[in-house]
């Protein structure tokens, strides 16, 4: 049994301090927005990067954008965006996505931005799901401002990596009709309303996966996800597009471990066709050789090689190597993709003898890029004597959306009780969601 030696009211009076510290912004003005329709952007410094906010108008309707932009600390060059788009009904979420810790790991890791965009419509989500509607404009205004404002004005011209959930799904495969020279790759999570339009030419090229539940999805007649996933598959290879179609049928349409397919499809894509960090425009997106990939059987859930494919290729699952074809293959048999790999482990400790009882801890950790973070295990030589948080986890995701919680990760920071002079071999590791243990890092002696 782990004995946890937590001083409770120095805990829960330093969480209290660091989250009113947390919720605090600083507002960014910038000269030339006093005519326009974007508001003055907030800048919010949090444990990994900055998160800005800016708000887009619509200056003729009461209609209106919130964009939550995260860019990690120490970042020179912005290489791409990741926009996480929500469904219908669920404005007022896509927050959440710019405080995801594992998307945060991600971004660090490629050199992305994170866009999490709230579509406020007073039609709702039938008029935003279209790009042209203004819901694509504003986001590459909301981009440009948040550039200037961040210093970092190659945002604007960065490559997009999309991800839609529903009616976002059908905005993202709009996005692929209008934007389609600047997208990487996308991943459509149970897209509605079946889109009547043809495709252009460069949406072709575009990597996209489209995960559906089949009859468990939302499939009434005005929202038709089923066949929304399986027209759009059917149109696009037919036209040679590299396109692949994951059905998961013991889940539903809110109900997904999405993310643990979509991040090794978008890094498979971006380890293909992310420009140098000299150049980072959407102008210098690399094509894919679609022969170079490989070809998964919707039936039989057999993956071959693009060569060795032994039916019409136009009718398998186009993937970008052989690591996702094997992921595929997992995600549709059982849901999701298991994490073998350990996290990274915890750096920047420090450790301070408050008084003769307690040991105050602090230190940083990365997620896990492939599974998150799941909670912080505290040793005394090889003894566990604490975890953190002590109850639940450190952020998980909502399966209805992929939504963070909580929204604002804790602080790394907690108080052992020890006596003194017992505190000289203290170490911490990083625990992930499928329960593998990083590497222990002690913390100093003195």
């Amino acid at each position: 049994m782990v004995k946890t030696t937590w001083i409770r009211s120095v805990f829960v009076s330093t969480l209290f301090a660091l989250s009113l510290l947390t919720l605090s912004w600083q507002v960014e003005r910038m000269p030339h927005m006093t005519a326009s329709p974007i508001l003055p952007v907030g800048k919010q410094a949090i444990e990994n990067g900055t998160v800005y906010r800016v708000v887009v108008k619509n200056p003729d309707t009461a209609d209106y954008a919130v964009y939550h932009i995260f860019i990690p600390k120490g970042l020179d060059t912005v290489r791409g965006v990741f926009v996480h788009q929500h469904g219908c009904g669920m404005e007022g979420r896509g927050e959440s996505t710019a405080y995801d810790v594992q998307y945060q790991a991600f971004a660090k890791k490629w050199g992305l931005a994170i866009v999490g965009p709230d579509l406020y419509y007073r039609s709702g989500c039938m008029e935003w799901r279209d790009p042209a509607s203004g819901s694509g404009p504003s986001l590459m205004r909301a981009l440009e401002e948040v550039g200037t404002v961040s210093t970092h004005p190659e945002l604007k011209e960065a490559p997009w990596l999309l991800w839609g959930h529903s009616g976002g799904g059908y905005w993202t495969l709009g996005m692929m009709k209008d934007y389609p020279d600047r997208i990487l790759a996308a991943f459509c999570y149970s897209p509605a309303f079946d889109p009547a339009w043809d495709y252009p030419e460069a949406a072709l090229r575009i990597p996209l996966m489209i995960r559906h539940a089949g009859a468990g999805d939302a499939n009434a007649s005005g929202v038709r996800c089923w066949q929304t996933a399986v027209n759009t598959f059917q149109k696009l290879r037919a036209e040679g597009g590299l396109v692949s179609i994951a059905y998961t049928p013991y889940q539903n349409h809110n109900y997904s471990f999405v993310r643990y397919m979509a991040i090794p499809f978008y890094e498979s894509v971006l380890s293909k066709r992310l420009p140098t960090r000299t150049q980072v425009s959407f102008e210098h997106m690399k094509d894919l050789d679609k022969t170079a990939g490989w070809l998964g059987d919707i039936r039989s859930l057999n993956t071959y090689a693009y060569s060795k494919y032994p039916e019409d290729r136009s009718a398998g699952s186009w993937l970008p190597d052989s690591a996702i074809a094997a992921k595929w293959k997992e995600f549709v048999i059982t849901g999701t993709v298991i994490d073998r790999t350990s996290p990274p482990a915890p750096y920047g400790l420090t450790k301070t003898r408050r008084h003769n009882m307690a040991v105050e801890l602090t230190w940083h950790g990365d997620a896990d890029v492939e599974s998150g973070i799941k909670q912080f295990c505290i040793y005394d030589g090889d003894r566990l004597i604490a975890r953190f948080p002590e109850q639940g986890v450190y952020q998980r995701f909502d399966t209805n959306g992929d939504d963070a919680i909580p929204m604002p990760a804790l602080p790394m920071r907690t108080v052992v009780a020890l006596p003194e002079g017992a505190d000289s071999s203290l170490s911490i590791s990083a625990i992930n969601h499928f329960d593998l243990e990083s590497p222990r890092v002690a913390f100093p002696t003195k």
